[in-house]
């Protein structure tokens, strides 16, 4: 393989073992009462928002918005 596929793979090899990170952490933390717990995730301009409770995800859910427009005015130029 080239110098520059092997940095691609080990880039998406990184962020794959990311979420698997994320994700296994937030199953123990809801599993053991740790507390609460919100996130939100990106595609494209589209957020996408999670919580534990109802409060959490509507913050999640504002974050989410907040960031996408200002990706959408980011890449418009303005």
């Amino acid at each position: 393989m080239r110098p520059s596929q092997d940095i691609f793979s080990f880039g998406i090899i990184l962020i794959v073992l990311g979420f698997i990170f994320v994700f296994s952490g937030m199953l123990v933390s809801s599993l053991s009462g740790a507390g609460e717990f919100g996130g939100f995730i990106l595609i494209g301009p589209i957020p996408i928002v999670f919580g534990s409770s109802p409060e959490i995800t509507s913050s999640m859910l504002w974050v989410g918005v907040l960031i996408a427009v200002v990706y959408l005015l980011v890449r418009r130029g303005l």
